[in-house]
C-alpha cells in the first residue's frame, strides 16, 4: 500500500513539474499598447520574447494600405484615381467587404465614402445635404461599382470612392493575432478600437471576459456602464453603435450610420451591435450591417446564418434598454444586467 502512495505522489510530482516547465517556456504574459486609425490598440500575449518591434511594424505596414488618414496609402491613392497595384492587405479586405456587401443585400457597402464623407460635414457643420444631393451621391454608390482586375481597381465612374472603415480595425485584428498564432502564441487578446479577437486563455487561466457597454447618450466616451459581459475564446467580435455617433436637429436625433441603400442616416431602434464570427474582419463588417438593417431584417439573416452570433440592445417603446441574442450568442453570456 506505502509502494502504491509513493508511485501516486511521484506521478502527481512529475505532473506538476512538468506543468510548471511548459508554463516557464510559454512565457509571462505581456500587453503592448499605442495608437492607429485614430484609436486605441491594446494587445494582451504569452510569449518568452517581447515582440512590440514586429507587431508595430505589422501595424504600420497595414497602416500603408487601409488606413485613410495616411495620405500615402493605398486606399488613398486609390481614392484619389492613381493607377496603383494593391497589395495583398488591400486585396483581401476588398474581396471580403465585396463579399459581405452581396451577402447583405447591399447594408453593407465598401463605397459608401462619399455619402459618409458628405453626411460627416453636415454633423460637423450642422448643414446636412438636401434630396438631390442624396439622390446624386447614390449615382455613385453602389459595390458594384469598383472591382480588382490584375492588382488594381477599377471603377465605373473615377467619383466612385471607397471606405474600409466598418472593417479595415477588424481585419488589422486578425493580422496581428495571425502573426502572433505564426510565433507560436497560443494565448493573447488583440483588441483595437474595440473590434477582438481572443485565442486561448488570460493570465488566470480562464477564458477572456470582455464587457458590452450600455448604450447611453455620451459623445466624449465618459460613461462605461456594463450591459453584458462575455467570455471569449478562439473567435473574433467587433461592436458597432450609435449611442456616441449622433447630432440632434430640429428635434430629431440623427445617427451617424447611413444606410447605403437610401443615402440617409438610419432610424431604426438598435443602438448597440455585437457580433462574434471566425475572425474579426466578418464581425466588424456584419455589425455595421445589422446597424443598417435594423432588428427585423438583422433577426431574419442570422437565424439564416448560424456562424454568426449577434447581440443587439436596442430601444423599446417605453424608452427602456431591450437585448436580443441570437442562439448561439447564448454560450458567450456570463453576466447580464
Amino acid at each position: 500500500m506505502k509502494s502504491k502512495k509513493n508511485l501516486l505522489w511521484l506521478i502527481l510530482l512529475v505532473g506538476a513539474t512538468t506543468w510548471i516547465l511548459v508554463k516557464r517556456n510559454e512565457g509571462s504574459y505581456r500587453t503592448i499598447n499605442g495608437l492607429i486609425f485614430g484609436t486605441i490598440y491594446n494587445i494582451t500575449y504569452q510569449h518568452t520574447e517581447d515582440l512590440k518591434p514586429e507587431i508595430e511594424a505589422e501595424l504600420k505596414r497595414f497602416d500603408g494600405s487601409l488606413s485613410p488618414f495616411n495620405k500615402e496609402s493605398i486606399i488613398t491613392r486609390v481614392n484619389q484615381n492613381e493607377e496603383i497595384i494593391t497589395d495583398s492587405l488591400f486585396q483581401n479586405c476588398f474581396n471580403r467587404a465585396i463579399e459581405v456587401s452581396k451577402e447583405t443585400n447591399g447594408a453593407f457597402d465598401i463605397t459608401i465614402a462619399p455619402l459618409a464623407n458628405a453626411w460627416g460635414f453636415g454633423f460637423k457643420k450642422g448643414v446636412f445635404p438636401d434630396s438631390m444631393m442624396v439622390d446624386s451621391l447614390l449615382q455613385i454608390v453602389g459595390y458594384e461599382k469598383a472591382w480588382l482586375k490584375n492588382g488594381m481597381i477599377e471603377k465605373s465612374d473615377p467619383r466612385v470612392q471607397l471606405s474600409c472603415s466598418a472593417i479595415a480595425k477588424g481585419y488589422a485584428v486578425d493580422v496581428i493575432a495571425n502573426y502572433l498564432s505564426s510565433k507560436g502564441v497560443k494565448n493573447y487578446l488583440v483588441d483595437i478600437g474595440g473590434e477582438i479577437v481572443a485565442k486561448g486563455k488570460n493570465s488566470r487561466d480562464g477564458l477572456w471576459r470582455i464587457g458590452i457597454n450600455k448604450p447611453v447618450d455620451d459623445s466624449l466616451s465618459v460613461n462605461q456602464e456594463i450591459q453584458t459581459i462575455l467570455e471569449l475564446t478562439d473567435a473574433g467580435m467587433a461592436t458597432s453603435g450609435n449611442y456616441r455617433n449622433f447630432y440632434h436637429k430640429d428635434g430629431k436625433k440623427y445617427a451617424h450610420t447611413i444606410d447605403p441603400r437610401t443615402g440617409y442616416p438610419v432610424q431604426h431602434t438598435i443602438l448597440s451591435s455585437t457580433v462574434i464570427a471566425e475572425d474579426c474582419m466578418t464581425a466588424d463588417a456584419f455589425a455595421t450591417a445589422f446597424m443598417v438593417m435594423g432588428l427585423e431584417e438583422a433577426e431574419a439573416f442570422i437565424k439564416q446564418h448560424p456562424n454568426v452570433d449577434a447581440y443587439f440592445i436596442y430601444s423599446g417603446e417605453d424608452g427602456t434598454f431591450k437585448s436580443y441574442f441570437s442562439e448561439g450568442m447564448a454560450k458567450y453570456i456570463v453576466k447580464m444586467n
